[in-house]
């Protein structure tokens, strides 16, 4: 295979934690407030951000330059936003906010009901909603703590599907627009620039769904099946273990079995491992994808520690995945 050197350059090498995505561990939230060494000077005073998960933050953190404080509630891996319970603290640290931006759906409903109670007047960016073609900004969701939203099983890691990345972005951007009407303009510049550093994630998702569409896979939870739509792959994984696999649940011997067999027999043309995920059942898998020379890719729920940027982290993985499935760039 070959990877162009404008992706390779793109690229960097980031640590993978192995730390449970549904072991929500000993680390507290942290907050993180910075903008991007290489912006311009704000012509406005700075609006309030806050962000409930750091795959959004460094979103926003980018979009806002210097003209936005982006407070990101959890920026740890290895805290489950899942099963998060917050603090008192947490809820002082949405106090002031002029913008709050959640991933919605049933992964950080308590970042909703935080903010309907600490800034009730700041808008809402809901990832989830404008993945869904819903307005993402929607009082209603915001008084109730999206416990209204009634998606379902609906896959809630919407940062890996490339149309909610580009809607998101331009939602926060528009929202800080309002707020502060005389950094328009710097606003604007900062999501151009945002989408040109997107440039290479933009290319190798073209190039995986140009030459490899309709390529098949297996998955070891759901969180990249957003993004293996996007570019085209067919998901093979066994319905009853991916049923189990989205309830949090353990999957019933014969659905394993199936997994295995799957893989033993050559079934997919790659296996996409959320290293986040420990237990000996990914093991399992894991090993029989190598034991059968089926490709792996790994994957993380959340921004690895150490990456740079957001683009920089889902490079990492799609060049992986190119990698893997023998994709000319």
């Amino acid at each position: 295979m070959i990877v162009s050197r404008r992706l390779a350059a793109a690229l960097l090498v980031v640590p993978f934690v192995l730390t449970s995505c549904s072991n929500s561990g000993d680390d507290s939230a942290s907050s993180s407030s910075s903008a991007p060494t290489d912006a311009a000077p704000c012509p406005v005073a700075p609006v309030d951000v806050v962000v409930s998960v750091d795959q959004w933050g460094d979103v926003v953190t980018e979009l806002g330059g210097a003209c936005a404080n982006v407070t990101t509630l959890l920026a740890s891996s290895s805290v489950d936003p899942h099963d998060y319970e917050p603090s008192p603290a947490d809820a002082a640290k949405f106090e002031g906010a002029r913008l709050v931006v959640v991933n919605g759906g049933h992964y950080d409903e308590w970042a909703g009901k935080l903010a309907a109670g600490s800034a009730p007047d700041a808008p809402v960016v809901d990832a989830v909603r404008i993945s869904e073609g819903e307005a993402g900004h929607d009082e209603a969701a915001h008084e109730a703590g999206h416990e209204g939203h009634e998606d379902g099983a609906a896959n809630p890691h919407v940062w890996y599907s490339p149309t909610a990345v580009s809607g998101v972005a331009d939602a926060v951007t528009a929202e800080l627009s309002e707020i502060a009407p005389d950094a328009a303009d710097y606003f604007a510049e900062r999501r151009s620039a945002f989408a040109t550093s997107l440039q290479p994630y933009d290319d190798a998702i073209a190039a995986i769904k140009k030459s490899a569409s309709g390529k098949t896979y297996a998955a070891t939870e759901a969180v990249f099946d957003e993004m293996a739509t996007a570019v085209g792959l067919q998901n093979k994984t066994p319905a009853g273990y991916q049923t189990a696999s989205n309830n949090e649940a353990d999957p019933s011997p014969a659905d394993l079995d199936a997994f295995l067999t799957l893989l033993q027999d050559k079934g997919v043309d790659v296996l996409i491992y959320n290293t986040q995920t420990e237990g000996s059942v990914p093991e399992q898998i894991r090993a029989a994808a190598e034991s059968a020379s089926v490709p792996v890719v790994e994957v993380t729920e959340t921004v690895a520690p150490g990456t740079d940027s957001f683009e920089a982290w889902q490079v990492a993985q799609l060049t992986s995945l190119v990698e893997a499935l023998g994709v000319s760039v």
